[in-house]
This record gives structure tokens, C-alpha cells and sequence, in this order.
């Protein structure tokens, strides 16, 4: 019986938690471009819901951001004034409204890329992972028109950059792009690491193709800033798992918690890929410094997050570093992939599959069996010995 009940406590935990309690949403993908010059665009995604709005604002201006705005209405709207947004104080060309309805707002940048030479580095823990190269600031980078890329039917589009200034031509031949997929239902994608999503997240994906790295075994890292709400950074949660269904040999699902209620998250595994079509055999670690606290002045400026949030904001950053001096890395195919999903709730948890359920169950049943069949055993054991008749 204990067994029994040890086995259902599992199933009930591994379900999937609800998150704000919308399973489909109707979305949509709108760029807002400035009317003087389209070249200058914004993407926003509006996830409308029965009774509240996700809004999310991706931008190029500036490093790549975007904002997170959750409210409480299937009614709020966003508003965008370009001559305040494009000039030096951006402060309130961005607003969600009713300002009343806003449950919660934050924001991340995609600050710095950076990369290091890892050829005589044989610790895969060292920080830093190699020698430094200069890093390339994304506010330094240009992106193309995200028009160009938008695409209704599967809800994405794809800011694809390169640096302004590329003197030593690293990026002739590649580019680095931020591929924004929103969901209106849970699924997943058929890609490695395959993140559960829901109609309460949006997914990016970072892609790194064709650049020329500056070393023989270059590893290559992100910076990543958020917006601490009150005097703490966001918390960092792992969650590890017996299962790896969905992402081979990988048991670890990384979380970003911005703590407030409803809470914002930021979820990830913590793998990257160094081949197009991702799998086990060009598996990359990905490795996540602390976080962090920062001054705004020490960050790229991104004037979306300074239009929302105004001047005065207590800044946290860490940063993601792919892949290891050993195995494999982005000098295979000069490719490097990684994927996060950012969203408002509870972040999604996977269910056990049906082969680690199945193992759980035999592993917790076979005990009771042992003693039923033992049980059995001794009692036909007594009957036969209770019969018996001596000879004489």
C-alpha cells in the first residue's frame, strides 16, 4: 500500500502545473515602425487571453531587448511615441495601458557577446573558460528590418545582425540572430532541447552562424541583464529530473525567478548546440555565472527599457558561457544554438514519460510482489506441512 501510494504522489508531481489560467490565447505579431523612418521598428507580441494580456516589445534599438508587460485585462494597449523613443531621454515613449491593469513588468538585454580561446584551457569549470578577446558590444551591432523576416503562420521573426564596425571582418560571412516564436497552446517544438511551452511563454533562440572565431577553439558567451525588483537580483533555480526524454543526457532545467506575484521567469536547459539539427552528438554545456548586481551606466543602454522604466533602475546581469575546452564546440560547423523560453506564471513542468514511469512502477512493485508471492509461499508451505501423515 505505501508502495501504491509513493507512486501516485509521484505521478501527481510530475503533472503539469497551470499558469495563469489561460490554455490558448489569441496572438498577435505587429511591427510598429517610426513612420519617418521604417528602418527603426519594434516588434510587439500581444497574447490576449479571456482575462488578461501578455504584451511582449522586442527591439533592436540599441542592444536586443525586450519587455514583458502581464495585466489583468484582455483590453490593455500598448502605446509607442517615436520622437520621445528615438531621442536622449527616452523616458515614457513606452506605456501599457491602463497603467492600473499592469500585474507585472520586467525586462531583459542581450548586452555583450563574448569569446574566449579556450586551446590551452583543460579545465572545463575555469572562469573565465580561456583568454579574453575584446567583446563585441550589441548596441554596436545593426539588425536587419524584422519585416523582412515576420512570419504569421508560425507566429516568429528573426532580429539578424552584424557589427557596424567589423574591422577584422569576423562577421563577413556570418551573423548572430535572436529568433522571437510566440505559442497560442502548449506544445513543443521538434528541436533538441524541445522546452515545454505554454500559451504564457514566448521562445527566443540565439543563433550564432558562420562568424570567423579570433582562436583555434574559440567558446563563446552572452551577457544578459534583468531589472532587480526591490534591492535583490532575481533568484536562480535548478530543477534536475531522472528523465531526459526530451533532451538527451541532459536532467537539469535552469529557471530565472523574478520572485514578485504573478512572477516572471526565464527558463532554460542548460545545453547548446553546434549543429543545425541539435543532438546528442553536438551537445555543448552551457554554464551560467551568478547573478550579479550592476549599474546602468556599466551596461549598453537600451532606450526601450529606460522608455518603460524610466532612468533610476537597479540593474542584475549574469552571463552564459557554450560549450567546453573538450567535445564538442563551435569549431565543428562554425554554429552555435541555444534556446530559452521567457513567459509569466508558473514555468512549465514536464510530465514523467511513459518508459520512466513504467521503470518507477516496476521498481516500486516488485518489492510488494516479492512479499505477496513469499506470503503465498509460507502459507501453502504450513498447509502442505499440516497434511502431512507419518508412515508409522
Amino acid at each position: 500500500m505505501r508502495s501504491l501510494v509513493l507512486l501516485l504522489s509521484l505521478l501527481l508531481t510530475a503533472a503539469p502545473f497551470g499558469l495563469l489560467g489561460e490554455e490558448t490565447r489569441q496572438v498577435s505579431l505587429k511591427v510598429i515602425s517610426d513612420w519617418l523612418d521604417p528602418s527603426q521598428n519594434l516588434l510587439h507580441i500581444q497574447a490576449v487571453g479571456a482575462t488578461s494580456t501578455l504584451h511582449y516589445v522586442w527591439s533592436g534599438l540599441g542592444p536586443p531587448a525586450v519587455l514583458l508587460v502581464a495585466t489583468n485585462t484582455p483590453n490593455s494597449t500598448l502605446s509607442v511615441n517615436w520622437s520621445l523613443l528615438i531621442s536622449s531621454e527616452p523616458d515614457g515613449a513606452l506605456m501599457v495601458l491602463p497603467k492600473e491593469s499592469i500585474q507585472f513588468s520586467s525586462a531583459l538585454v542581450f548586452t555583450r557577446l563574448f569569446e574566449f580561446d579556450s586551446t590551452n584551457t583543460s579545465d572545463a569549470a575555469a572562469k573565465p573558460p580561456g583568454k579574453s578577446y575584446p567583446p563585441y558590444s550589441l548596441a554596436d551591432f545593426s539588425w536587419d528590418n524584422i519585416t523582412d523576416s515576420l512570419d504569421p503562420a508560425s507566429l516568429s521573426a528573426t532580429f539578424r545582425g552584424h557589427p557596424i564596425h567589423d574591422p577584422t571582418g569576423a562577421f563577413a560571412s556570418g551573423s548572430l540572430a535572436f529568433r522571437v516564436q510566440a505559442f497560442s497552446r502548449s506544445g513543443r517544438p521538434a528541436q533538441p532541447p524541445r522546452l515545454l511551452h505554454t500559451a504564457d511563454t514566448c521562445q527566443l533562440e540565439v543563433d550564432l552562424v558562420g562568424v570567423s572565431p579570433r582562436g583555434n577553439r574559440s567558446l563563446f558567451g552572452l551577457e544578459v541583464a534583468t531589472l532587480g525588483h526591490g534591492p535583490d537580483c532575481p533568484s536562480v533555480r535548478e530543477q534536475r529530473s531522472i528523465d531526459d526524454e526530451y533532451a538527451p543526457a541532459v536532467f537539469q532545467l535552469d529557471q530565472l525567478l523574478w520572485g514578485s506575484l504573478p512572477s516572471g521567469f526565464m527558463q532554460w536547459r542548460p545545453v547548446a548546440f553546434s549543429q543545425k539539427q541539435g543532438g546528442r552528438e553536438s551537445a555543448m554545456p552551457c554554464q551560467a555565472s551568478p547573478l550579479y548586481r550592476t549599474l546602468a551606466y556599466l551596461l549598453p543602454q537600451s532606450p526601450i527599457v529606460r522608455a518603460f522604466f524610466g532612468s533610476q533602475n537597479n540593474f542584475c546581469a549574469f552571463n552564459l558561457t557554450f560549450g567546453a575546452s573538450t567535445g564538442p564546440g563551435y569549431w565543428d560547423q562554425h554554429y552555435l544554438s541555444w534556446s530559452m523560453l521567457l513567459g509569466v506564471g508558473t514555468p512549465p513542468v514536464d510530465a514523467l514519460s511513459s518508459l520512466v514511469l513504467g521503470i518507477v512502477a516496476v521498481a516500486l512493485g516488485a518489492p510488494a510482489l516479492m512479499l505477496l508471492a513469499g506470503g503465498v509461499f509460507l502459507l501453502l508451505g504450513r498447509k502442505w506441512y499440516s497434511e502431512y501423515q507419518p508412515i508409522n
